[in-house]
């Protein structure tokens, strides 16, 4: 379905009053009125955000219990074992937790569960386990078990202390823990509740160095270890994609700095692999396409506990044989999810009686698992429909995987009602992972469809895309590119500025690009300015726009592109329309 393009409002007087109280362009002024920042009081908070804004982990809700619990663990000399998830969310949490743990001289280790085996969150035979071993430890939970009601009861039977810290939406009963720490529990007023796991490991990890400090300030070098951790809850922040405003976006701006200029071993050997390590500056893009996709690796291909190592040692050469491990483990994942994502269109092809169904769940015994999600991803973008993708689990004998939300469908509403066909499942709005008998997934399929259809409708506003300015090309300088960047960091909630323009030609013919052709590449031309515009992904449109007639209009995002030391404006196309279209 073509995109609908809203126009914010352009209101000349606001723009201009505003662009000479806070000396900004007219541009930037244009752009921050259409997102709501129309005084100036409100435009200048927004643009000079700084981390003494982060709210006091106090407010929290169950932090401050925890981190009693826990610096009474370090002070008797209990072990601690902090288990996390296999994602990019829970190996950076984990990682925050485990060092702050480790420099306060606690008896720590930690534990990611197998994607593979063992599947998203706590596990009671894992507990049992942890218990036998050491009676007395403390297990603390980070970016799970927040729907580990089972569970939690284990281990109060086994007289394991647990607490549990958590961003994921939570059922109607909760676990009954020692403590639970989660930014929307009920009758919570904490001022912001889309903190990502990794968020909330570190406002505890905060709330622990205060109480091992004075109260309120924490010890030296406790405090540049929690200006050293923004950077990875920044990272976790990004690739979880929970929208970059508040409390998030002031963890993304300081967080990118901070891995440039205080980067670990393991970090600067990820920067190194990924081509990054002599960049002056960082963009959440860095992390959202080269940094997180090579952490996420480990845990999609079953080796977590590797990408925490990176995150912690503090040994160069170990750090650079993980890092070029994950490096490795990342361009598998990219061959798994190119062949899936074939296997998966040619599936909905062979099932012509799925074409109308209002969401697509497909199986295939042979899919690796831990890239399901991303490739649910795509084909929810691509079939314009939720999309859940599961395969075979011999060892268990069931199926498992993941869905994807499309069109603000709550994925999680969803599984809740077909719950009667789940073994389990979890997850949130847009997100989640679940498992089920085989011969369960067709009555699944047919429950899940039906909830969708008579659920959710794909109306115009989800097809909407709003252009925040109309420009002329020549607008598009490098000044006012990097000037626009006080905007970001740039994610969820908070995308780069969309501009249109109009009367736009062709300086040379659209080409293809890329492995397998899959982006799009082509220089435009308006008046006396051309530019370089590229779009990924969308390589079936060098064919569509090269036959158009007549002048173009297009939509896109600007970023500086830097390449061998030289830097030029790059347009990042996002749609376009052809006279007539």
């Amino acid at each position: 379905m073509p995109k609908v393009w809203r126009f914010c409002p352009h209101d000349e007087s606001c723009i201009r009053q505003l662009s000479g109280e806070l000396r900004i362009s007219p541009l930037l002024a244009q752009v921050l009125i259409a997102r709501g920042y129309a005084s100036g009081a409100a435009a200048s908070a927004f643009l000079t955000a700084r981390l003494a804004d982060l709210h006091e982990p106090a407010l929290l809700p169950g932090v401050e219990e925890a981190a009693e619990r826990i610096v009474a663990a370090i002070r008797s000399g209990r072990r601690i074992t902090v288990y996390g998830d296999y994602d990019v969310d829970g190996v950076t949490a984990t990682s925050i937790l485990w060092h702050c743990l480790k420099l306060a001289r606690a008896d720590v280790d930690y534990y990611i569960p197998c994607r593979l085996e063992e599947g998203y969150g706590l596990h009671a035979d894992r507990l049992r386990a942890l218990s036998e071993e050491n009676p007395g430890r403390l297990v603390v939970s980070v970016d799970c078990g927040i729907g580990s009601v089972a569970e939690a009861a284990v281990a109060r039977d086994l007289g394991l202390e647990l607490i549990i810290t958590d961003h994921h939406q939570f059922g109607k009963e909760l676990p009954d823990a020692a403590a639970l720490v989660h930014p929307r529990l009920p009758g919570s007023k904490y001022p912001f509740g889309d903190l990502c796991g990794a968020g909330v490991a570190f406002k505890l990890a905060w709330a622990v160095c205060q109480r091992l400090g004075d109260g309120r300030k924490a010890p030296a070098p406790l405090r540049d270890f929690l200006v050293s951790a923004v950077g990875l809850a920044a990272i976790a922040t990004v690739a979880d994609v929970v929208p970059l405003c508040g409390e998030n976006r002031i963890l993304v701006r300081y967080g990118l700095e901070t891995l440039v200029e205080k980067s670990s071993p393991g970090l600067q050997a990820l920067l190194k692999v990924a081509g990054l390590n002599g960049s002056r500056r960082l963009a959440a893009e860095d992390v959202a396409f080269s940094l997180a996709p090579r952490i996420n690796a480990a845990g999609r291909l079953g080796q977590a506990r590797l990408a925490v190592e990176l995150l912690t040692t503090d040994n160069a050469e170990r750090a650079a044989a993980l890092a070029e491990y994950l490096d490795q483990l990342n361009n598998n994942r990219k061959t798994f999810e190119r062949r899936i994502f074939k296997q998966a269109k040619d599936l909905v092809a062979a099932h012509s009686e799925w074409t109308d169904d209002a969401a697509l769940v497909l199986v295939h015994e042979d899919w690796h698992p831990g890239v399901l999600g991303i490739v649910a991803t795509r084909v929810a973008e691509h079939f314009e429909k939720p999309a859940v993708l599961l395969t075979l689990d011999r060892a268990t004998g069931t199926a498992g995987g993941s869905g994807r939300s499309f069109a603000g469908f709550d994925l999680h509403a969803g599984l809740e009602a077909c719950r009667e066909h789940l073994a389990s499942f979890g997850g949130h709005t847009a997100a989640a992972g679940l498992r089920l008998a085989p011969d369960r997934v067709d009555d699944f399929r047919r429950a899940f469809c039906e909830f969708v259809a008579c659920t959710h409708e794909v109306v115009d506003r989800h097809r909407e895309m709003r252009i925040d300015a109309e420009v002329r090309l020549a607008d598009v300088t490098h000044p006012a590119v990097r000037e626009l960047d006080r905007l970001g960091p740039f994610g969820c909630e908070n995308p780069r500025p969309i501009f249109a323009a109009s009367q736009i030609e062709l300086a040379e013919p659209p080409r293809r690009m890329g492995e397998g052709e899959r982006h799009l590449s082509l220089r435009v031309r308006q008046f006396n300015t051309t530019l370089r515009a590229i779009a990924f992904g969308r390589g079936e449109w060098a064919d569509e726009i090269a036959a158009a007639s007549g002048p173009l209009s297009l939509s896109f995002t600007a970023s500086i592109n830097s390449f061998r030391g030289q830097e030029r404006v790059e347009l990042r196309l996002e749609d376009w329309q052809a006279v007539g279209r």
